[in-house]
């Protein structure tokens, strides 16, 4: 009897031992994929870096990368009441009440942290590699919040997915260093701790959601998306009856400690209680109040006075928010939406009555193309997600839903919006991938050696469960999602490679031969004018250059990437569109010294300011002092925007062009073709033999991509 007790615990604690083994190896496993996940999510991002070299790409991350580099050097305090007289002038700018400062403060933290660590690194290399750590971050928390809301396994899917998907490497390659490099991980993390409040109904998990979305909103302008997404979702959860006093107590935490927290943000202010962008959120959170005092009257009350009570509050509560909200609105207390957000409600919007915002090329609506470029197979998957989720409804599952309709709407209004699109399609796309493979899998024949009968019995019992799927057809839909999944992966690195890992700042081509030719004019340029213009001189070009001139220059300059200041802008658009009399008086007003013009004519860079003219004009004739600036007018007779003889004489003869064809008129660019043929515009410039009167050449760079002139002085009385 003792012997065979023994046997039996024997037994048992061998196959506990085999069943712990099990666990730890189904762990190490997941966590190796997390780990290889965030891992090449890091090291795919770091093309830019290996072929050229450590450098901050594109235009607003130079004034992030400036601010970053203030505050490590000058502190909080500094930073925060930093006036700017190097930009906008001669307004200026308050640095601290005009940006998001998470994006800064954060880079400030890890430099200081890793100073305190004794790991020297200059501040440049964080904040060029800031986007890529976060985007291995963002690989972890799209784990968490996929598991969270569907499994384990999807989960995995998602977070391998997102790591390579060109939709987020877009705004997150190493030297990307924008408020969009962190501002997904927080937007996902705050999802994330939503779902999880949602599903504990506890003050802790609502309090940390709303730490986390004090951080988004610290980081980016984003944060109306989500918090008008969260409201939503708590508004569909009443309309399906799923409101419980979980979704009660998650929603007034977030909503009461967030607003609070973000009115700390002085950019931000009092907007989340004044602005119409965020009355979504006020109102179901006095949905949310009125339901919870209607359910307690429920409880308390006959049903007939119920009912009787219950229509006498819906008409007066309806009565009083419409009086109350007509008269916050025309009184000015509550601001109306801002011209970005009626472009996301009617894209034609910007284009009619606010050109500075529709010259914006991130601003444009997204082509179908840009969707499969982006996205690749998850544009097929993300349907199957949604049926999947759908046909399981839950709290979070709902919550999805909206997210992914949703973002899908916006991103084919405004092409930046992708950027919230890819992870809600990693999501979705690794739900549908997770939930087909777990189905059919388990029809694919192993070829085990166990006896006929055995077998078959065990055959017949998969194919049950499974939906009566054969062995050979599991195997080859296994086979084709597989197939897919490498050419995903194939498809990602090269977009990757080759259309986002190239910082405007440093351009490449290829010579005839296949080798590369590097092009570095912007930066040529601007240390020219920092060694050979005076500290305090003011420097004049389009809003596009403002901050690579200020933050690599360290030079004055009228105009920036801001953009809040329609009137300067059109301006200065006035002065490039005006002949060279009327243009002189406009730049000594405004006091330059220098202007600085970008030209592709020569190199064939086809994102110079000549292709930009045409915004230029429409922003510049929209103020009252530009009103006689008219966008036909720089047209040819037969309605095209040309260059050549044909053009338009009031465009030959403009500042513009003439900054941008001084001398090119002289030049061969091509084989067989004339002087003056324009590589961009593929045709022989009209105005040639021309001089310029009020303007002088100082400097025009090794590929004549960058041209600076000065502005001669007023001549001499009597002279």
């Amino acid at each position: 009897m003792t012997a065979d007790s023994s046997n039996v615990s024997g037994g048992v604690t061998t196959k506990a031992k085999g069943l712990l083994t099990w666990e730890k190896q189904e762990h190490l496993v997941k966590l190796a994929i997390l780990i290889l996940a965030a891992v090449l999510s890091f090291a795919t991002r770091l093309f830019s870096v290996l072929r050229f070299e450590s450098v901050i790409h594109e235009f607003d991350p130079y004034f992030n990368y400036r601010t970053t580099r203030f505050l490590a050097e000058q502190g909080f305090y500094k930073f925060h009441n930093w006036f700017d007289d190097r930009a906008w002038y001669p307004l200026g700018r308050i640095i601290g009440g005009t940006i998001y400062p998470g994006l800064m403060v954060t880079s400030a933290a890890l430099y200081r942290l890793m100073w305190m660590l004794n790991i020297t690194i200059d501040i440049r290399n964080v904040c060029v590699f800031l986007a890529p750590f976060f985007s291995s971050l963002t690989t972890l928390v799209t784990y968490a919040l996929t598991k969270e809301i569907h499994s384990t396994g999807a989960g995995l899917v998602a977070a391998a997915l997102i790591s390579i998907v060109p939709g987020y490497i877009s705004r997150s390659v190493a030297g990307s260093y924008d408020n969009e490099g962190i501002a997904i991980f927080c937007m996902l993390f705050t999802y994330y701790l939503w779902i999880k409040a949602v599903k504990t109904g506890t003050i802790f998990w609502s309090a940390m959601s709303a730490l986390a979305y004090f951080y988004m909103v610290s980081s980016w302008g984003g944060y109306v998306f989500l918090i008008n997404l969260i409201p939503l979702h708590v508004l569909a959860l009443m309309i399906t009856g799923r409101f419980s006093h979980r979704i009660y107590i998650a929603y007034s935490t977030l909503y009461c400690v967030g607003t609070i927290l973000s009115m700390q943000i002085s950019f931000v202010g009092f907007q989340p209680i004044q602005s119409s962008e965020h009355m979504l959120a006020l109102g179901v959170f006095g949905l949310c109040q009125i339901h919870g005092f209607v359910d307690y009257l429920r409880s308390r009350m006959p049903k007939e006075h119920f009912d009787l009570l219950f229509k006498t509050l819906v008409s007066s509560v309806i009565s009083v928010v419409v009086i109350v909200g007509t008269l916050l609105t025309l009184t000015g207390k509550v601001s109306p939406w801002t011209g970005r957000f009626y472009s996301l409600l009617d894209p034609s919007y910007a284009k009619n009555h606010i050109p500075i915002i529709a010259s914006v090329s991130e601003h444009q609506p997204t082509s179908w193309s840009s969707f499969y470029f982006d996205l690749q197979i998850l544009v097929f998957l993300f349907p199957a997600g949604l049926y999947f989720c759908f046909s399981r409804l839950t709290d979070s599952n709902i919550f999805i839903i909206l997210y992914g309709v949703t973002s899908i709407y916006f991103a084919g209004v405004m092409v930046r919006l992708m950027l919230v699109l890819a992870p809600v399609m990693c999501v979705l796309s690794g739900i549908a991938i997770s939930h087909l493979l777990a189905k059919y899998i388990k029809s694919v024949d192993t070829g085990s050696s166990k006896p006929a009968t055995e077998s078959k019995r065990q055959h017949k019992k998969l194919e049950q469960q499974s939906g009566g799927v054969k062995s050979e057809v599991a195997i080859g839909f296994v086979a084709i999602i597989t197939l897919m999944l490498i050419v995903y992966t194939l498809h990602c690195t090269w977009v990757t490679s080759e259309a986002y890992s190239s910082p405007s700042i440093v351009l490449s081509a290829r010579s005839h031969d296949g080798g590369r030719i590097i092009f570095d004019d912007f930066r040529e340029a601007y240390y020219w004018l920092q060694m050979n213009t005076p500290e305090n001189a003011r420097i004049m070009s389009w809003w596009d250059y403002g901050y690579q001139i200020t933050a690599m220059a360290n030079r004055t300059i009228l105009v920036d990437n801001n953009t809040w200041n329609n009137t300067h802008i059109s301006r200065v658009g006035q002065a490039m569109a005006s002949s060279e009399e009327k243009a002189y008086e406009i730049m000594r007003e405004l006091d330059v010294d220098y202007v600085l013009v970008i030209f592709g004519g020569l190199t064939g860079y086809s994102s110079d300011d000549i292709n930009k003219f045409l915004w230029m004009v429409r922003i510049g004739g929209s103020t009252d002092r530009g009103a006689h600036i008219k966008e036909k007018d720089y047209y040819a007779a037969n309605g095209e925007f040309r260059v050549d003889k044909e053009g338009s004489p009031t465009l030959l003869n403009c500042l513009m062009y003439k900054m941008c064809y001084y001398r090119f008129g002289q030049m061969y660019t091509e084989g067989g073709k004339a002087q003056g043929y324009d590589r961009v515009r593929a045709a022989e410039i009209g105005n040639k033999d021309f001089e310029l009167d009020v303007l002088e050449e100082a400097y025009t760079t090794e590929h004549w991509l960058v041209r600076i002139y000065k502005v001669k002085d007023l001549p001499n009385r009597g002279v």
